[in-house]
């Protein structure tokens, strides 16, 4: 299990593995974002995107899959998070694109009120196969710490 005591400052991981596909994006911007050219090839043509692309929604779905993935690969201790910062949407995902994540932990900080938790700050990137950054965020968390009242 990891904990807020496990955490360092400085560290970055790398992790996931998110094919995109085509029907996955159709379906998601059919729920969520029915913009034309997160539905239509045609639409899409003559576009910013010039072909069907990810809404920006989906992208961050996919980054949350990955997250908590690799969440749940660390065992790790979380209690949620109260959001999410400078969320940045840098070039469009496109069917056939796989996505990863790297996330730097920037910093943690125990609660002053609440000795059984603490709390972190992510600069979460994710890129394409080709290592294009396609969207970036800053994110925090919360976590419960291994001894209440303890030090960092």
């Amino acid at each position: 299990m990891q904990y807020y005591e496990d955490l360092v400052p400085g560290s970055t991981d790398r992790f996931g593995s998110y094919a995109v596909t085509r029907e996955e994006v159709i379906d998601f911007a059919s729920k969520y974002d029915p913009q034309p050219f997160h539905l239509d090839d045609e639409a899409a043509k003559d576009t910013f995107f010039g072909r069907l692309s990810a809404s920006g929604w989906h992208t961050c779905a996919m980054t949350m899959a990955m997250l908590v993935e690799e969440l749940k690969k660390n065992e790790q201790a979380g209690l949620g998070s109260p959001g999410v910062d400078e969320l940045r949407w840098v070039k469009p995902v496109y069917p056939g694109d796989t996505l990863s994540v790297e996330r730097l932990l920037v910093d943690k900080r125990r609660s002053g009120s609440r000795p059984e938790m603490g709390s972190f700050r992510n600069v979460v990137t994710v890129t394409n196969q080709h290592g294009d950054v396609v969207m970036t965020m800053k994110s925090t968390g919360f976590i419960r710490t291994r001894q209440p009242g303890g030090a960092d």
